[in-house]
This record gives C-alpha cells, structure tokens and sequence, in this order.
C-alpha cells in the first residue's frame, strides 16, 4: 500500500512541489497506540522514564500508515483519516509513547481535512524544527519524547494564538474526556470541567472544580435552502464550534437524501450549529442566517424549489422561540426585503444526520455547487 510522500496534499503542506507524484494510501486505520491494552497509561509527570522500542518492535506494534507518518514522515490522505471530522470531546496522545499532545478544546475545522488545533496541550512541549523539503521553509512538529513526526504549524490559524497546528491523524490516539482519569491524563480534565463537558464523579478531587458547571455550547438547527452553502458560511463564523448537515421538520423516520429529494417526507435540509454561547449569541447566529438567504421566498432558494428548501428556525427552548421571533420581526420591519419573511418558527424534531458526502461539501468539493453568499 502507497502513501502520500513527505509533501502532504493541499493547505497542510503549503505547497505542491511542481512534477512530485502522490499517491494515497487507500483507507487510514483505527489509531492504536503501540503496546496499547486498555490498561492505564504512562501519566506525564513520569514520560521521562519512556524508552522508544526499537524499530523493530515499531514496525510491529504500528500499522503501516502510523509507522510511515511518525517514523519517515510521510502524510496521511485529507479527509481520509480518522480524526480530522471528531468533535468528541478528549486529548490527543502519540501513538507511539502516549505522551500527551492536543486538547478537543483547542481544535477546530480548518477545512483542510485534517486535525488542526490552535495549541498543544498546556505544559506540554513540543519540538519544532525547520523542514525546507519543498524547497521552502515550514516548521515541523515532532513529540518531545517518542521524537514522532506529528506535522506542521503554519501561521494562519484563528486567534488568540493565529497559529494552526496541522496534525497526521496517524501519529496520535484519542482519548475520550469519560476515559483520562482512568489511563493516567486526570491532570488536563480541569478545563474539560469548567465547560461542563465531565459527568459527575469523572474528574479527581484535586481539580476543586464542581462537576456540573455550566456548559458552553448552545445548538442551533437552521434551514434556508441547500445546506451545503449554508455550512460553508456558517463554519467559518467566529464562535461555532461545530457543524453537521442533516434532516429534520418531518415525519419520516431515518430519511435518505433520495427521499428528501422527492419534497415528500416533509424534512428540510437544515444545518446543525453548535456554538459558544460567550462568544456568539443566538440572536447573533440568526442575523448570520438571514444574511445567507432570501427569507422571503416560500419553499424556494434560487433554483432550488421544494418544501424541503424552504426557510425555518427550528427552536430548543422558549428562550430561542422568542429571540426568534423577535429577529424575525425586527428583519420584516426593516425594508429590506420587498415581500413579508416567510421564514417558519417551529420546534426541533429528530435531527437526522446527513449522508457522509454531504458533510463539509464544498470543502471537499471546492467550485461544486452553492446558491449562498453572506451579504452586507
């Protein structure tokens, strides 16, 4: 099986060298550390201790994709890894010593397709150095004790660091928020705490931190025509955190593209945000939406005709029913649209996840098909 060369495709590397070759490795595998046997993992404070095996005993306890990234630096496939998509809360570790890496927290869809995070886990150093194998200078990251190729970081990442820390899924392993008291990382659950991402009785007593601090995520679910130009406008907002493009304000159950496409389940393509609440409020949220589309125009987006475009807010909790309904007002009221907003208010039903395909489209698929632009 082949793999990319050294240069990774697209924004992670930079550039393409003109006339280079590559070739993808045709599915990645489930990341599993070397040696990894669910028991509890080497704690930090004492990685001093760890001893890289041998490559003999690498090529052995990695798979091919994780021993050509970590050990020959080699690039893993765009959107064909296994954790450039996650949204699950947890730590990233190398997959070869288990020394900790990059918090969820810190990560965020750089449309690259592939795990980017804006900085590594606090206390937690990691090794740069100069790579000028395209003929230009990158940096490269590598982890402090396993001395695993990870990526690179480029300076175009979102504030407060500007930095963007591209990251092979191969090189690390992910472990769950419920699970790192138990393999040894309790020491970073703190922030996990304060955003009310750990269940009770998950985090050590030494935090001081209470269990149920109040989250910060709100969901919003928006329709307003093909949701492929929605999410590629709504992704890039300051402030969400995540998106996913699926099916909801029907009655058919587990619906498929196919059937939505007939107008007859009555689902609407909507988009699914969830959003930090400190940073961007849900009346904020709805200006975006009325931005993007033409709120005016019943069951139709441009070309797009069908009550499964059609314009709506499903809202959930009262609290987002009248923010709502007060945005909607106040969009009606401001001359800008010629006829009345026909957006529809209702409240969230099933959100039904859409095909593979459709999620992040347009970046993968650049130039493909989008009736959207976010308007002054």
């Amino acid at each position: 099986m082949k793999l990319l060369s050294r240069t990774s495709m697209g924004v992670c590397a930079g550039a393409l060298v003109a006339g280079a070759f590559f070739v993808f490795y045709a599915q990645s595998q489930p990341n599993t550390a070397a040696g990894d046997t669910g028991a509890k993992s080497t704690p930090s404070f004492i990685m001093k201790e760890f001893k890289k095996p041998s490559d003999a005993d690498l090529k052995k306890t990695l798979d091919p994709l994780q021993y050509a990234v970590t050990q020959n630096e080699k690039t893993e496939p765009p959107f064909r890894n296994t954790y450039w998509d996650n949204k699950k809360p947890g730590i990233y570790v190398d997959v070869v010593s288990g020394e900790p890496l990059f918090s969820s927290l810190d990560k965020f869809d750089s449309g690259t397709g592939w795990p980017s995070f804006t900085k590594p886990l606090p206390k937690v150093e990691v090794v740069e150095k100069k790579d000028g194998f395209l003929g230009f200078t990158r940096t490269e990251i590598r982890s402090k004790y396993a001395d695993s190729h990870l990526g690179h970081v480029f300076k175009d990442g979102p504030q407060p660091t500007g930095l963007r820390y591209c990251m092979n899924s191969a090189a690390m392993r992910f472990v769950p928020v419920e699970e790192m008291d138990q393999k040894g990382y309790g020491e970073y659950l703190e922030p996990f705490v304060k955003a009310g991402l750990v269940k009770s009785g998950a985090t050590p007593k030494s935090s001081g931190q209470p269990s149920d601090a109040p989250a910060k995520r709100e969901t919003a679910v928006l329709a307003g025509g093909c949701f492929w130009g929605m999410e590629e406008i709504i992704r890039k907002i300051p402030g969400v955190i995540e998106t996913s493009v699926g099916y909801t304000g029907g009655t058919t159950k587990n619906p498929n593209y196919k059937q939505i496409c007939t107008g007859t389940t009555g689902h609407a393509e909507a988009v699914k945000i969830v959003f930090d609440p400190e940073k961007l409020g849900y009346e904020k949220v709805l200006n975006f939406f009325f931005r993007m589309h033409d709120p005016t125009t019943l069951n139709q987006q441009h070309n797009d005709i069908g009550t499964q475009y059609r314009s709506a807010i499903f809202f959930e909790s009262d609290e987002q029913k009248k923010i709502a309904e007060q945005v909607k007002e106040r969009v009606n009221k401001s001359g800008r649209w010629k006829k009345p907003v026909v957006t529809e208010i209702s409240p969230a039903k099933e959100f039904y996840v859409a095909e593979d395909y459709h999620q992040k489209y347009l970046i993968k698929n650049p130039g493909g098909y989008n009736c959207h632009i976010l308007s002054e």
